[in-house]
């Protein structure tokens, strides 16, 4: 009676889930001498230690033309850290001396271990877990009865391994969410004023959970939380990174159904401003991921911005004759700018929020007036449309942070400076060119001590110019594809982030 308590294996036709051994590469991992790996202290003053050491290896490599490249060690020799969270292909810490970086915004797929055969591996049956002696080749007879109660019941998930290194932290989630962490490496800088800032070099992040082009990136502006970075890409989603510590997405909000052209932390830090193509605003609760406001524009919306002294009151431009402000607390609109434009590109307020400009699309071959408007914020007249006169659109607008000057990139590859009181005029001895705009939206940003302009380029570079001499200083090679901005910390000194058309982001440091 015994033997009919069994079955073997060419007795049943029911399908079996196969697990498959892929063969571990830990051996060959642990044989690398250790003389392989050098720390370096990255972000740290004086002689901090603790958290802000990583295992690294920098290498550079610059050619005759000043550009830095930058590679990664293969992908097994991230498998050396213990901590899952760090070794995902989406935001694994990045490794140089190696093969140069490749990857595109396509995420990558890994076959499940419990259906494919790796090379050689072995394939064996699921083994019944309350069995207490299992004989090869033979498989426990499970009663009818208890094989129903088990298919009744939701399956329980295997752990699968991309499951375990996605690093994101889903909305709703019981337990503390990280947000609102202070980084340790932040800490020391707290209070102290920020000191020069010096060419990043090394990769440290690499971040490409988006699967679209990534628009637009800014770093929370409370200095305490300015480990979050804010990422809007054209795949409908807008990402919340932990770019200092990890480089793990913490938060993903879906709340648009078009690409998110525009997003913007509030000056607290707890909410996110965002618009797209859907036509849609939001503000976000961080946190929560709630929206707090929400209605619809009249247009497809490329550009926003925060009154700087007025926390709830913002502007929004976009495919439009008009720029509208608008106050979160009566979700109306306070004040409607119109100009005989088809598109607003970009917005910036000057100091203290009593003028603001805006970059349009107004370019002919006969005129170029109203290219770049400076408003009156109350009165919404206009001040001044004969501020650019060359014959190309710009993209966008950046303030420096020390001086009464302002940027805008052009699409005839350079940068003009200007003065940001009246009547703005341009300096002509000064032009920052060598970078490729080429019809993509590349941004600019000054360094926090306003000594350096950086500015991404069309062959996916990052350029570095000396803001007083306007020189070349160096070039990056960050991306394959467009580099769409390139941004420093505000906190801790020479720490970049960058983002491209593939949807990737990368921190250099």
């Amino acid at each position: 009676m015994s033997s009919s308590l069994v079955a073997y294996d060419d007795s049943d036709s029911e399908a079996e889930t196969e697990e498959t051994e892929v063969p571990s590469t830990s051996r060959r991992q642990t044989s690398l001498p250790n003389s392989s790996v050098n720390r370096v202290q990255y972000f740290a003053p004086g002689s901090l230690g603790t958290k802000s050491t990583y295992e690294m290896q920098p290498t550079e490599n610059t050619d005759s033309s000043g550009t830095s490249t930058i590679g990664e060690d293969p992908p097994e020799h991230y498998a050396q850290n213990n901590n899952p969270d760090l070794t995902s292909s989406c935001c694994r810490r990045a490794y140089s001396g190696c093969t140069a970086l490749c990857m595109s915004y396509k995420k990558f797929e890994q076959p499940s271990s419990s259906s494919t055969n790796f090379g050689n591996g072995v394939s064996q049956k699921r083994i019944y877990t309350e069995s207490t002696i299992a004989i090869k080749g033979i498989r426990p007879y499970i009663p009818k009865r208890l094989r129903q109660e088990n298919s009744s019941m939701p399956e329980k998930k295997e752990p699968d391994q991309r499951d375990s290194l996605d690093c994101d932290i889903k909305l709703g989630m019981s337990g503390e969410q990280p947000l609102r962490k202070i980084s340790e490496l932040i800490k020391p800088y707290l209070g102290s004023e920020y000191k020069s800032t010096e060419v990043p070099k090394k990769l440290v992040f690499y971040m490409s959970k988006h699967s679209g082009p990534v628009n637009e990136i800014q770093w929370c502006p409370v200095p305490e939380q300015s480990h979050m970075l804010l990422s809007a890409s054209m795949d409908k989603t807008m990402k919340v990174w932990d770019a200092v510590d990890t480089g793990c997405c913490l938060k993903t909000y879906c709340c648009h159904s078009s690409a998110v052209r525009a997003a913007q932390w509030s000056s607290c830090g707890k909410r996110i401003l965002s618009g797209g193509f859907d036509s849609m605003l939001h503000l976000t609760d961080v946190e929560t991921g709630k929206q707090i406001f929400s209605i619809k524009n009249e247009f497809r919306i490329s550009a926003l911005k925060f009154h700087p002294a007025e926390s709830n009151v913002f502007l929004c431009g976009g495919f439009s004759p008009e720029v509208k402000a608008w106050d979160i607390r009566t979700s109306k609109v306070l004040r409607v700018y119109k100009a005989a434009i088809q598109q607003t590109l970009d917005i910036l307020f000057l100091p203290e929020g009593r003028e603001f400009l805006t970059s349009t699309d107004a370019v002919s071959r006969d005129s170029a007036d109203r290219t770049i408007i400076a408003w009156d914020f109350q009165s919404a007249a206009k001040i001044s449309n004969q501020i650019f006169h060359e014959r190309y659109t710009c993209p966008s607008l950046t303030l420096h942070p020390k001086e009464s000057k302002f940027v805008a990139q052009t699409n005839g590859n350079y940068m003009a400076l200007f003065s940001a009181q009246r009547p703005y005029r341009i300096n002509k001895k000064k032009r920052y060119e060598g970078h490729k705009v080429e019809g993509f939206a590349v941004g600019c940003e000054f360094s926090p001590d306003g000594t350096l302009l950086v500015t991404g380029s069309s062959d996916g570079k990052v350029f570095f110019y000396n803001y007083h001499t306007a020189r070349i200083i160096r070039t990056l090679s960050a991306h394959k594809e467009a580099c769409l901005s390139a941004i420093f910390h505000p906190v801790l000194p020479s720490l970049l982030a960058t983002c491209n058309w593939a949807g990737e982001i990368k921190i250099w440091q």
